[in-house]
């Protein structure tokens, strides 16, 4: 059987995707994703900005009616890891890891990123318990208190520049002196009076109580360490895009790729090959945030069922 829609990956910008390809008519859709779907959300302990979803809820809490309402519509979900992703003509090979194949007339794939961890001792066991890597997610429960930033890249000042806007103060801890970021962007850091630069300076663990993030210790360059106050911690050092399933055989990427791994889509989530779509995080000038990965998937999803309608009634 050839499915109308093949689907890599089963957080929210995929639900999505089978949410609107299997009510909108494709009746042969399956979602491949290896674990449980929900995405990185679910590993989030509260959750207070998507649309509708009031009062104390958690990431899991948020995402576990999503499965089951595109179930409704004839979503299946087949519980395996996909290693490679390519097309022949006009059909697509979804390759798995249990050696087995799966031809689709189209594809969406939404395989997420993952957050470069920074490597310090704590920053593991304590993620998710005051260890963060969104400050748009978390910042707001730090309001009115002492936070620390980790990196010098755009993001890390950028996130360093929102959460000053609601917490008392924001302790920059970069390993050098200067900064990888827009020249602008350096200047409302120094121009911030809340935002302490704390340079030359890295990481060495992050410790708590059962409650969470109670410290950050930073070592300078003489090798003296400061011993931080806050009960949160954001890392901004990198994230890998999951782009593994796009790589073929010869090492090339299936799709047009930006430098930093991300597949390059238009507004309507098409990529460089046709009936091949791209969502959420793994996409350029991702927001990395649930609300707008789901959209992400809506429109792919619409896409690929034009796309699909096209090659088999014209």
């Amino acid at each position: 059987m050839i499915l109308d829609c093949a689907i890599v990956g089963g957080g929210p910008a995929g639900l999505t995707a089978g949410l609107y390809t299997t009510r909108g008519g494709l009746e042969n859709v399956i979602m491949f994703e290896k674990g449980m779907p929900g995405g990185q959300i679910t590993n989030s302990s509260e959750i207070e900005n998507y649309p509708g979803a009031t009062g104390e809820i958690t990431g899991m809490e948020l995402m576990d009616p999503w499965p089951e309402q595109c179930q409704k519509f004839g979503l299946k979900h087949e519980m395996v890891n996909v290693t490679r992703v390519t097309k022949t003509d006009k059909l697509f090979t979804i390759h798995k890891e249990d050696g087995t194949t799966t031809d689709a007339h189209s594809v969406i794939i939404g395989t997420g990123s993952s957050p470069r961890r920074a490597g310090f001792k704590g920053e593991d066991e304590l993620f998710g318990k005051g260890v963060s890597t969104c400050a748009t997610c978390d910042g707001f429960f730090y309001k009115g208190k002492e936070v620390a930033v980790i990196g010098g890249g755009d993001t890390a000042l950028e996130e360093a520049l929102y959460l000053a806007k609601i917490c008392k103060k924001v302790y920059l801890v970069h390993r050098r002196d200067t900064f990888r970021s827009a020249p602008n962007t350096i200047e409302r850091i120094k121009r911030t009076e809340n935002i302490e630069l704390v340079l030359n300076s890295s990481p060495e663990e992050v410790y708590g109580d059962k409650m969470g993030v109670t410290g950050l210790k930073v070592k300078n360059k003489e090798g003296e360490i400061r011993d931080i106050s806050v009960p949160g911690v954001f890392t901004f050092v990198g994230n890998d895009v999951n782009n593994q399933t796009l790589i073929q055989e010869d090492g090339s990427f299936l799709c047009d790729m930006n430098d930093q791994g991300q597949v390059i889509v238009d507004i309507s989530m098409k990529t460089s090959v046709p009936g091949l779509f791209a969502t959420g995080d793994m996409r350029i000038a991702a927001p990395k945030q649930v609300v707008s990965a789901a959209g992400d998937g809506a429109v792919a999803a619409l896409q690929a069922i034009s796309y699909v309608d096209e090659l088999l009634n014209h």
